[in-house]
């Protein structure tokens, strides 16, 4: 039987430019090595989230111009508490155990680190959130 530990490895996608060398901080290696892995996982989960929060908000998303739209998600994100700990939850939980000890040492800076990533690619597909008529 496989453990957690080796389930949760083996689930995540290789990034090859997610290089990891000497001279890194410990934050910037957990960031590549953790971070970006998990948060590729769960991509389509985090666009179903903020699909969610969309319609949450009565849709007020899809009248604004693109560059609101943007400000949007970096609001959504900063300043809406419950919805950044959901974000940081379904991060956090996929976290092997000796990751969480890593993460609990620092979890500030990577915590900001985790949001920054996950807003980047939010934005980067703007496209998916555009209003889609139902029949």
């Amino acid at each position: 039987m496989n453990s957690r530990k080796t389930i949760l490895l083996n689930s995540r996608p290789i990034i090859s430019s997610a290089v990891i060398t000497s001279n890194m901080s410990k934050g910037e290696e957990f960031q590549n090595k953790t971070l970006r892995p998990i948060i590729k996982l769960q991509n389509d989960l985090f666009v179903a989230v903020f699909r969610n929060y969309i319609a949450k908000y009565k849709g007020a998303f899809y009248n604004l111009t693109l560059e609101k739209k943007m400000d949007y998600i970096d609001n959504a994100i900063q300043k809406n508490i419950k919805f950044r700990n959901s974000l940081k939850g379904m991060i956090i939980g996929q976290f092997t155990v000796d990751e969480y000890n890593l993460y609990v040492q620092d979890s500030s800076s990577l915590n900001k680190r985790m949001m920054q990533i996950v807003t980047e690619r939010l934005k980067d597909q703007i496209q998916l959130f555009e209003f889609e008529m139902v029949s």
